[in-house]
């Protein structure tokens, strides 16, 4: 058997050097098979590897014969064949691609790259993840306003956002690891799938040696669920990077600014106005998303061919799986970057705070009036009255808004609170006293 080579970078994978390099490998390890099924002679096979080695040695010499054969021929895996063929110069090339149809190759040698890929994309989640983690430490307990609707909510911490961050790659992790094992399918099965002229010990041998687990039964070709299956992978994983794309995009807004992406010595923001700092990377990463949704829906419509087989999947394939695995290799990259060398800004966290009065409390002094013994309708009133109240006369320019003077001001508020009781619960610390537990949670 020729020697296996080690798995190149991203970019490398889904070229047509390490495309042909497999389907050569898988080439000998059929012959290897057969030697066993003794059906080839063991001094053809010794041939047939010295031709391979022969291709090994000048894979992209192999690669530019083989389309150069194609053509003539009008198919790639006969120019492929031919040219190895050519190197083997021995009656035992016969021997090549005996009782093989060309997608016991394309797909087998299809699945390894799928799972080259998708190790090297699991690799670099992990990274990902090594990044959040640490900035989330470090901001385990840094104050910010929690936003719904865009509108100011409870305080949370600039730690918990990123522990959810965190949290949400760890599932695209496993979701990689799931689509991983699911591609990891090799078939040599021949035409339709029922090894008429190969016995299954033939697949099961290929398979092994390339860590691969045989179909259980396949048509001409793997069925594309499975491949649909690991595009949609790609895709949720560039959801979630999107997801955090746009919200440190509108954190990185002038009249917020509680996180900003890194700005490089050098960088220019704007053509037009010197003074721009945009987050452009956010947003780059924000549109590549779109397109690998987009690649996912071309893999779904990839699931239904005629019968046993037909090549529509085909063109479809040889654009969306080497631009996807790439793409998400790069977006993974750069979310990496913006998290090392992300802006935080926890003194415009706690001026943002300060914006909406102290009215966060609202939820607290309503479940505390509960506990006082008023309904929960009574409650409610009183608190939006005062909430009210305080936008008034933050709206009417005066600077002594503030939500809890306001409530102490409302007799009918204040007489069930003892001194000093409302202070205690109208503070940040009371929404950070399970901090601890929720990092623990995740992991953290």
């Amino acid at each position: 058997m020729i020697a296996r080579y080690t798995r190149p970078a991203m970019r490398g994978i889904w070229t047509d050097e390490n495309r042909l390099g497999i389907w050569l490998e898988i080439e000998m390890l059929a012959a290897e098979a057969l030697v066993k099924e003794k059906v080839v002679p063991a001094a053809d096979h010794a041939r047939m590897l010295a031709g391979a080695e022969r291709c090994r040695a000048d894979l992209k010499g192999l690669v530019e014969r083989a389309k150069e054969l194609e053509k003539t021929l009008n198919h790639d895996v006969i120019g492929f064949t031919t040219a190895v063929t050519e190197q083997i110069q021995h009656p035992a090339s016969r021997w090549l691609h005996f009782g093989l149809t060309s997608s016991d190759i394309v797909d087998t040698a299809f699945a390894v790259q799928m799972v080259q890929s998708a190790d090297l994309l699991i690799e670099n989640i992990r990274e990902v993840r090594k990044s959040i983690a640490k900035r989330a430490r470090q901001h385990r307990f840094t104050a910010c306003i929690g936003r719904s609707h865009g509108i100011h909510a409870e305080p949370t911490t600039f730690g918990l956002k990123l522990a959810l961050m965190y949290d949400e790659f760890g599932r695209a992790e496993k979701r990689l690891k799931t689509a991983r094992e699911a591609v990891a399918v090799g078939k040599v099965s021949g035409a339709v799938g029922t090894s008429a002229h190969l016995s299954p010990r033939v697949e099961r041998h290929i398979c092994r040696k390339l860590k691969l687990r045989p179909a259980p039964l396949a048509t001409q070709v793997v069925q594309r669920d499975l491949h649909a299956e690991f595009m949609n992978a790609l895709a949720l994983t560039g959801a979630s990077i999107e997801r955090w794309a746009v919200e440190f995009r509108h954190l990185q807004r002038t009249e917020v600014l509680e996180a900003e992406e890194p700005f490089t010595i050098g960088q220019k923001g704007s053509s037009a106005m010197p003074h721009k700092r945009n987050p452009i990377t956010w947003e780059r990463l924000t549109g590549l998303a779109r397109v690998l949704r987009g690649n996912a829906v071309a893999a779904l419509e990839n699931v239904a061919l005629w019968h046993e087989r037909d090549i529509s999947h085909s063109s479809v394939e040889r654009i969306i799986f080497p631009d996807s695995c790439t793409l998400l290799d790069y977006m993974l990259g750069l979310v990496k970057r913006m998290m090392d060398g992300l802006n935080v800004y926890p003194e415009n966290m706690r001026r943002n705070l300060g914006l909406s009065l102290g009215m966060w409390n609202s939820q607290t002094v309503l479940l505390a009036l509960i506990r006082k013994g008023l309904t929960r309708e009574e409650a409610y009133t009183l608190v939006q009255r005062n909430a009210m109240a305080t936008w008034a006369t933050k709206h009417a320019g005066r600077d002594d808004a503030d939500f809890l003077l306001q409530l102490r001001s409302d007799p009918e508020v204040d007489r069930h609170f003892a001194k000093g009781e409302l202070e205690g619960l109208c503070s940040p610390e009371f929404h950070f006293r399970h901090v601890r537990d929720r990092f623990k949670a995740v992991g953290l």
